[in-house]
């Protein structure tokens, strides 16, 4: 029952039925924001960096909460290959309170992350992406200087139950790209709660 409710209400704030914008191929900017611990990050903060796993996430969305630990242990298995994790929040915090930089700081020590959690207060990094829902991965790949989107859309194709995940599209594009060959699965349509742009 508590997962029926928790699915009704996830599912009021889904986006509608709009057509899922192609980002596969499309460039994004660097980028720098506050981290949790106070200092400024960008993906120049990596010299080293092959790509990087980006989930635009947040507080106070059922689908986010389920995936603290996943995306720790994406962190733990891509870093130390040059394929940093950098989670971001550009939710708007004048709707959701438990989405403050403050509470972002509380939620980063409780859930022990290993990666960057960033605040985007103007939502500038997240429209930059085309990121819709949280959570929203994103794999960017460096290519002649650029950072090209191969992959983006679900991490994987199951939020509620982590033990019945089938397809690890995160993962899989990342080992894909590690390996030198094209992504299969380019793009996923993302579930989680919708981030609204204030205009």
């Amino acid at each position: 029952m508590r997962y029926v409710i928790w699915l009704i209400l996830c599912l009021l704030s889904l986006q509608g039925f709009a057509q899922k914008e192609i980002l596969y191929g499309k460039a994004v900017n660097d980028f720098k924001l506050r981290n949790v611990n106070g200092k400024m990050v960008s993906l120049a903060s990596y010299p080293a960096a092959k790509g990087f796993i980006v989930v635009f996430t947040c507080n106070h969305c059922p689908f986010a909460k389920r995936y603290p630990e996943r995306l720790n242990a994406l962190d733990k298995k891509y870093k130390g290959v040059g394929v940093p994790l950098i989670a971001i929040s550009s939710v708007d915090t004048t709707v959701y309170d438990e989405d403050a930089y403050p509470e972002m700081v509380k939620k980063a020590k409780e859930g022990k992350y290993s990666f960057p959690y960033l605040y985007d207060p103007l939502q500038i990094v997240g429209r930059n992406f085309g990121a819709a829902k949280t959570p929203h991965a994103f794999v960017i790949w460096k290519e002649r200087g650029n950072w090209i989107v191969k992959y983006d859309g679900g991490i994987d194709d199951n939020g509620a139950e982590p033990a019945k995940v089938k397809s690890k599209f995160v993962e899989n594009a990342v080992d894909a790209l590690l390996a030198g060959k094209e992504v299969a699965v380019k793009d996923t349509k993302s579930v989680g709660c919708v981030i609204h742009y204030r205009k």
